[in-house]
């Protein structure tokens, strides 16, 4: 389980791929303080368990089912991502509840930089209309962030702190992110299936 709060932004090594597996080394400095071998870590959205590590990288092996569902297959070396450990029960809960297993991904339709700051839209099918609401959380990339409006596009205004410290900047039109809806209306979604419905199971039947 994550926040959605960046904690570095890491650049891919290393990509190597072996029959159905892709072997990642990812090179950062904050994360690996007290990094363990099977620590859930959350690379770009996309929950991933640290396989090795040194002073500099850690590893992490990419299975195909997550390899052709996630942007990682299109991923090379070079490339930042966001990175974030997992949750403790101690820390403060700065964004939502984000489980790191990606909905979907989503085109960007348009990006608008300011002094400081940034506005960014993704255009959104109507398929997905039902799983965002004004004012209400998204994962994009893992980052947790606030809609600020909602139309045929999510439009997400991007504080300078968020601008500073995750690859936001580097997205561009026609770019794609990772998304994860928000886990709680999902469940709350799920629970009101029979009235509604919509489920989880014709959620991931979109995907």
């Amino acid at each position: 389980m994550f926040t959605g709060i960046i904690e570095e932004v890491g650049v891919i090594a290393q990509l190597n791929k072996q029959g159905d597996t892709t072997f990642m080394t990812i090179e950062c400095n904050r994360i690996i303080e007290d990094m363990h071998i099977g620590d859930s870590i959350s690379v770009n959205g996309v929950c991933l368990t640290v396989t090795a590590f040194n002073q500099s990288s850690f590893n992490v092996d990419i299975l195909e089912d997550t390899r052709a569902i996630t942007l990682f297959r299109n991923m090379k070396q070079g490339t930042k991502v966001n990175l974030e450990r997992a949750l403790l029960p101690t820390t403060r809960l700065g964004g939502h509840f984000v489980s790191g297993h990606v909905d979907t991904s989503l085109v960007v339709e348009s990006v608008k930089h300011m002094e400081k700051t940034m506005q960014l839209k993704l255009r959104l099918p109507d398929e997905f209309r039902k799983f965002v609401i004004p004012k209400g959380s998204i994962a994009v990339n893992g980052i947790s962030l606030t809609i600020f409006k909602l139309n045929h596009a999510i439009e997400l205004n991007i504080i300078p702190e968020t601008v500073r410290s995750t690859m936001l900047s580097e997205l561009k039109s026609g770019d794609k992110v990772h998304i994860e809806f928000d886990m709680l209306g999902k469940y709350i979604l799920n629970s009101k299936q029979e009235e509604s419905g919509l489920s989880l199971s014709k959620l991931e039947m979109m995907m």
